[in-house]
């Protein structure tokens, strides 16, 4: 979004973005489909993914929308979307997260800290959420076993040892992360910081994970018609709920933009048409 670091600017636009309607989850209703669509009808509710989906109207291939579960508001299936699938990756794929194992998740009120947490549970894990004192009570509700504040504890001084940490924040140096690992747990760095920040902490963790069996390599997360399933499968049956922060008019997107930029968004932000 800021066009930093600059060399991303190579595949994103030097001097403007190539894509001029930003946006990428999205949750409506089925306007139209094409000849060949099969699953879809107008009227249908859906949500996925798309180019341009801070618009009134935007289009995408049939297998990049799943039909909306009831128990959710546009407004939190759109959430669902990058953060949920990155968590889920992460989680499933990177980690391989297993029953009984202990999980800690560093940044757990973000957007995809708090789908974390919640998928962890439902694999059965012993979570462990690392927040600010203010969103301590948010990340039990939504079913964090223990809960640390950072503001009152470091949890890489403490006793406590994972089997996985998820890291979104990156407060800490890779070596003092690990220190609160299993000798055989996993250290999952997911960015952290400013954009400058987590290219240089991305190409380190691609360096560290060669010689280091405590650090996964970091991979490219994609979203998929299977993984929308499977969230929408974990949503149905209670397991999984999206967090809004706060919804903004779509003629307010660039202020909703600046306040997750500035790291004050709770969860996910949703734009409304």
């Amino acid at each position: 979004m800021t066009g930093s670091p600059f060399v991303m600017r190579l595949a994103t636009g030097l001097r403007r973005p190539k894509n001029r309607v930003p946006g990428t989850d999205v949750a409506g209703t089925v306007e139209a489909v094409g000849k060949e669509v099969g699953g879809l009808r107008p009227g249908d509710e859906v949500f996925g993914w798309c180019s341009g989906a801070f618009a009134e109207y935007a289009s995408a291939n049939e297998q990049q929308f799943v039909k909306k579960p009831a128990n959710l508001t546009f407004e939190q299936a759109a959430a669902v979307g990058v953060s949920a699938s990155t968590a889920l990756q992460l989680l499933r794929d990177d980690g391989k997260v297993q029953p009984g194992q202990k999980v800690l998740i560093n940044g757990a009120s973000g957007g995809v800290g708090t789908f974390a947490v919640q998928i962890a549970k439902a694999f059965g894990a012993d979570v462990t959420g690392v927040c600010s004192t203010q969103n301590v009570e948010l990340i039990r509700s939504i079913g964090a076993d223990h809960v640390v504040d950072y503001i009152q504890q470091d949890f890489t001084k403490g006793e406590g040892r994972y089997d996985l940490i998820l890291d979104n924040v990156g407060n800490h140096s890779m070596s003092e992360t690990r220190r609160a690992l299993t000798p055989t747990g996993t250290l999952i760095s997911n960015g952290g910081g400013h954009a400058d920040g987590k290219l240089g902490r991305t190409l380190r963790t691609m360096f560290v994970s060669m010689f280091v069996r405590q650090q996964a390599s970091p991979t490219v997360k994609t979203q998929n018609h299977g993984d929308l399933v499977a969230l929408k499968a974990l949503v149905e049956a209670g397991k999984l709920t999206p967090v809004i922060g706060g919804t903004y008019p779509l003629a307010q997107t660039r202020e909703a933009i600046s306040h997750v930029a500035a790291g004050h968004a709770r969860g996910t932000l949703a734009i409304t048409v």
